[in-house]
């Protein structure tokens, strides 16, 4: 892996989005190009063509320069808007293959709003196609005559059918279990629900049954009911995991520090979830941020909380002593969020609100304390999101209210004999491979576990679909 750092450029002006959920199928939302020329080159009447040179976060911008994206750093990159802001979404796997690296690219999210009433707020079971990679979209011939037409074949196109839901929607994680594909959702109210997806992925696969699908629930006393909801929660939370090692189980924790485990009982009479109401409590009074399952152990559970500490859990014991082992001060303030390495099951990363991203080896946790084995202070803000490239043992991603998202590679070292001119990049830790920027205060961001090295990121500007030449 290549310890090239590419850092991306973009202002928040330009950010107009490609292609929005508002519509119920597909919508032809134009870029704007005031400062462009009809080939899509900046217009070198309207901008100076000056030296063009990298910006890292924090340097100050002098009135004669802007911020422009650079293209040729991605092989992909794509903005759509979702009408109110997300906090969270999640990939839902699809049947069209795995590693698939061709393009235009076609991919399915669901994604829970954050609108300002708690009684307008939706899911998005979302499906985006034509998704073309940065060559693609900027290859077509000068002065062609059916330019116009080629530039709407290459429009992405996002179809979506919407769940009402009550509260805004904290977080939502998806999963298989037998045939179906569930999507469980935190509320802002205290309650999480689970969602049969059934309806919803087929509409928007066929043109006709989503606008049927409309129709049947835009009616005011017509919505889709939950297939099952929990209400035994004393507070809100943002925990939230389905193991997947054993489909049908999942753990959502609270702000009061509780963490209830669920199970489905699908043993002939359709499926039945059964809540263990005894709570594993070992952070209560603080909020558990984050969970996470061991991707190797079925009984294995990692939680993040407000008291800085990391907990390790084995589900099989009395919640009274089923924490393993502790991380007391794993940051020195909250821990935000944490991701379980899916190919080296030893490693976690996390993320606190003093900026800082950690890397653990879980063999050295003791309840007496334990050490990081890398720590990257690339962030001035809250890191309110991490996740492990989901083939790569060495790569992750990591995102935060400094509005930057950073992918990293732990195996890239130092090269001594390597000469940087720019001093400031000559700071960056080797191990920093992208900067992307672009969104205001991000939220959430997975990589596709299908599309190798496709990211998606939300942000309170909106959803971003890209991939770098550096993944």
């Amino acid at each position: 892996m290549s310890n090239a750092k590419e850092v991306e450029h973009m202002e928040e002006d330009e950010m107009e989005d490609e292609f929005s959920a508002e519509s119920s199928s597909s919508s032809n939302g134009e870029e704007d190009d005031s400062d462009m020329d009809e080939d899509g080159e900046p217009d070198d009447n309207e901008a100076d063509e000056g030296t063009k040179k990298v910006y890292l976060p924090g340097k100050k911008i002098e009135d004669n320069e802007e911020l422009v994206v650079d293209e040729s750093a991605y092989r992909m990159i794509h903005r759509a808007q979702t009408g109110a802001p997300c906090l969270s979404f999640d990939v839902l796997k699809d049947d069209l293959g795995p590693s698939r690296e061709n393009y235009p690219m076609t991919m399915y999210l669901i994604a829970g709003t954050q609108a300002p009433r708690a009684h307008v707020n939706s899911l998005l079971v979302m499906k985006m196609t034509n998704l073309y990679g940065t060559k693609q979209k900027n290859g077509s011939d000068d002065e062609s005559s059916d330019s116009d037409e080629e530039d709407d074949e290459k429009t992405p196109v996002m179809s979506t059918a919407t769940i009402k839901h009550q509260g805004c929607v904290n977080r939502i994680r998806c999963s298989q279990v037998g045939n179906t594909i569930f999507a469980a959702s935190w509320s802002e109210l205290g309650r999480v629900s689970l969602w049969d997806l059934r309806e919803q992925l087929s509409a928007i696969d066929d043109p006709v049954l989503l606008s049927s699908y409309q129709r049947k629930y835009s009616k005011s006393d017509n919505e889709v009911k939950a297939a099952f909801t929990f209400k035994g929660h004393l507070s809100e939370g943002y925990g939230l995991d389905w193991c997947p090692t054993e489909k049908g189980t999942i753990a959502s924790g609270d702000c009061k520090g509780n963490i209830h485990v669920w199970r489905c009982d699908d043993s002939g009479r359709g499926q039945i979830w059964h809540v263990d109401q005894r709570p594993y409590s070992s952070h209560a009074p603080h909020s558990v941020e984050d969970l996470q399952w061991s991707p190797s152990e079925r009984n294995v559970l990692a939680s993040c909380s407000v008291d800085k500490s990391i907990k390790i859990w084995d589900t099989r014991a009395n919640p009274q002593s089923a924490c393993m082992r502790t991380a007391s001060n794993a940051h020195s303030t909250d821990v935000n969020v944490i991701s379980w390495n899916k190919k080296e099951s030893q490693f976690l990363v996390s993320g606190g609100d003093d900026g800082a991203i950690r890397v653990w080896d879980l063999r050295h946790f003791r309840n007496d304390g334990a050490s990081p084995l890398a720590t990257f202070k690339q962030h001035t803000a809250p890191v309110t999101t991490v996740e492990w490239h989901p083939q790569e043992a060495t790569v992750f991603a990591s995102g935060g209210a400094d509005d930057q998202i950073a992918q990293w590679d732990l195996s890239v070292e130092a090269d001594d004999s390597e000469d940087i001119e720019d001093e400031d990049l000559s700071k960056l830790p080797p191990q920093l491979l992208f900067i992307h920027q672009g969104q205001t205060d991000v939220k959430e961001l997975h990589w596709h576990p299908q599309c190798p090295g496709t990211m998606i990121s939300t942000a309170l500007s909106g959803l971003n679909v890209f991939r770098t030449i550096s993944v």
